[in-house]
C-alpha cells in the first residue's frame, strides 16, 4: 500500500474534520508531534521558506499525521535557520531532505503535497510542475502574476485532478463566512457600492546600490523567468513585491484577500469595466515601481466595487486600516480580520444595527485542516479556496493594475477572457518570460 493510501486508511479511522480540528489543540494526541510510523505520514515539501511559506509549514505541522519531509530554498542561510528552528522545538530533522532546486523535490516519490511560498513570479510554474508530478498543492496568494498564468494554473489542476488550495485563509474563518451570509440575506437592502481598502503602515523603500550576491544564494534561480538584473536587496526577500517583474504591490498582496470577499458577498465573477488612478505620491523618488496610492473602480451591472490602497497612512475607512464595506439602502456591513458589524442607514425603517462580531479562530490553521481533509477524501468540491477561486480574484487584481499601468478605461469581455483593447492584451495579459522559461502548454 502506498504512503498516501496508508495515511488515508489510517486517517479514515479518525472520523473526520471535527476530531482533526480538536486534535490540533490537544498536545496529548499521539499525532501532534508526528510520533507516527513513516508509512502513516502525509509528507509535505516546502518550496520557499520565508514569510507565509514558513507560516504555512508551521500550521501544517499541527495537523495530525502531517510531517515536513523536505525543504527547498535558494538561500542556504534560510534553510539553516529553519532547520535550527525545528531542532529547537525538538523535531527530528535528520530525515528531512534538503533541496535548492524545486524540480528535484518534485521527483521525490515520498512527497504527497507541496507548499509553494516563493515570490509571485514563480507560483504558476511551480504549481503546474507539481501537478504534473502528481503532488497536491497549497499555493500562496496571489496564485499567479498575470491573468494568463492564472488561467494556465486552473487548466493544470483540471487536467491532473490534483487538490490545489489557494492560501486565502480568510475563506476558512467563521466570521468572514457569517458576514457574507448576512450580506446575501438581503437585510442590507439593495447594495449599490462595495468598498475594499488597505491603508498600510509600510512606507516606500529608498534606493539601494547594487551589491554582490550574498554567499549561499542562488540568485539566478531566484530570478527564474524574470529578466536578468544585478542583485539588489530591494528586489529580494519580502520587498520583491514592489516590482512588476515579480509581483503587483499592495493590490496583489492585500487586494486578493479583501476583493475576494467583495466578490463573494456580491456573488460576482468579473467586472464589465475597470478604471484606475494612482502613483508614487508618498515619495516620487522611492525605488519601488508599484504605486503607493491606487484607486480602482470596477463596474458591474448593478453595483460597483472600489479598491483603495495607501502606504504610510493607517487611518482608513471607518477608522480601520483594512476592510470591506457593503453599502446597502438599509445599512452598511463593515468586515475585516477583527470581525464585522452593521451600521444602520439613518432613514431605514428596519432596525438592523449589529454590534461587532469578533474573530474567534485561526484562519491559517483551519485552512490547513481543510486542505488535508480534502487531500484525504479527494472531494475537491469541499476545498475552501480552490485554485479556481484564487485565480478569479488574482485576475481581478491584475485587471486593476493593468488599468493603472495602461492609463486606459478597460472593458473586459468575459466570453473571450480578454480585454476589448488588443494592444492592452498584447502588453499585459501574459507575463513576459525570460531565460528559456515558458508556461507549459496544457
Amino acid at each position: 500500500m502506498s504512503t498516501r493510501r496508508k495515511f488515508l486508511h489510517h486517517a479514515g479511522l479518525i472520523t473526520g474534520g471535527t476530531v482533526l480540528a480538536n486534535a490540533m489543540n490537544n498536545k496529548a494526541f499521539a499525532y501532534f508531534n508526528n510520533n507516527i510510523m513513516p508509512s502513516d505520514r502525509f509528507n509535505i515539501g516546502v518550496i520557499g521558506l520565508n514569510g507565509m511559506g514558513w507560516a504555512n509549514a508551521s500550521a501544517a505541522m499541527k495537523v495530525p499525521g502531517v510531517v515536513i519531509s523536505a525543504l527547498c530554498d535558494i538561500d542556504q542561510s534560510v534553510i539553516a535557520g529553519r532547520i535550527a528552528e525545528l531542532k529547537s522545538k525538538n523535531i527530528d530533522t535528520k530525515n528531512i531532505a534538503i533541496y535548492s532546486d524545486y524540480r528535484k523535490l518534485l521527483e521525490n516519490k515520498d512527497i504527497d503535497a507541496v507548499i509553494i511560498g516563493t515570490p509571485d513570479h514563480w507560483h504558476a510554474l511551480q504549481m503546474i510542475h507539481a501537478c504534473e508530478a502528481g503532488k497536491d498543492v497549497y499555493v500562496e496568494k496571489p496564485v499567479g502574476n498575470s491573468i494568463a498564468e492564472c488561467s494556465a494554473m486552473v487548466k493544470a489542476q483540471e487536467k491532473y485532478k490534483r487538490v490545489v488550495q489557494a492560501g486565502q485563509w480568510q475563506r476558512s474563518q467563521q466570521h468572514f463566512g457569517d458576514a457574507v451570509n448576512f450580506v446575501r440575506s438581503g437585510k442590507l437592502g439593495a447594495i449599490r457600492n462595495v468598498k475594499a481598502w488597505c491603508y498600510s503602515q509600510s512606507t516606500p523603500i529608498q534606493p539601494k546600490a547594487n551589491a554582490p550576491v550574498p554567499e549561499g544564494v542562488d540568485y539566478t534561480t531566484w530570478l527564474g523567468p524574470a529578466q536578468i538584473r544585478p542583485y539588489n536587496r530591494n528586489r529580494f526577500h519580502y520587498s520583491f513585491r514592489w516590482y512588476w517583474d515579480y509581483a503587483g504591490g499592495l493590490m496583489t498582496d492585500w487586494g486578493v484577500h479583501l476583493l475576494d470577499y467583495a466578490l463573494l458577498g456580491m456573488n460576482a465573477t468579473t467586472p464589465n469595466t475597470i478604471t484606475a488612478i494612482g502613483g508614487k505620491y508618498a515619495d516620487p523618488n522611492a525605488d519601488s515601481e508599484t504605486p503607493d496610492m491606487l484607486n480602482v473602480l470596477y463596474g458591474f451591472d448593478t453595483f460597483s466595487i472600489a479598491w483603495e490602497q495607501t502606504m504610510g497612512i493607517t487611518n482608513g475607512n471607518y477608522g480601520r486600516d483594512h476592510g470591506v464595506a457593503f453599502q446597502g439602502n438599509n445599512g452598511t456591513l463593515i468586515l475585516n480580520r477583527s470581525g464585522w458589524e452593521v451600521i444602520e442607514e439613518s432613514r431605514s425603517k428596519d432596525k438592523i444595527i449589529i454590534p461587532l462580531n469578533p474573530s474567534i479562530d485561526n484562519g491559517v490553521e483551519k485552512h490547513w485542516v481543510n486542505f488535508i481533509e480534502v487531500a484525504k477524501s479527494r472531494q475537491l468540491e469541499k476545498l475552501h479556496c480552490a485554485i479556481q477561486e484564487g485565480a478569479k480574484v488574482a485576475s481581478l487584481c491584475q485587471m486593476g493594475n493593468i488599468a493603472y499601468r495602461s492609463g486606459q478605461k478597460l472593458q473586459w469581455d468575459a466570453s473571450k477572457q480578454r480585454f476589448t483593447d488588443a494592444a492592452v492584451n498584447d502588453q499585459y495579459l501574459s507575463a513576459v518570460y525570460h531565460n528559456g522559461y515558458s508556461i507549459p502548454k496544457i
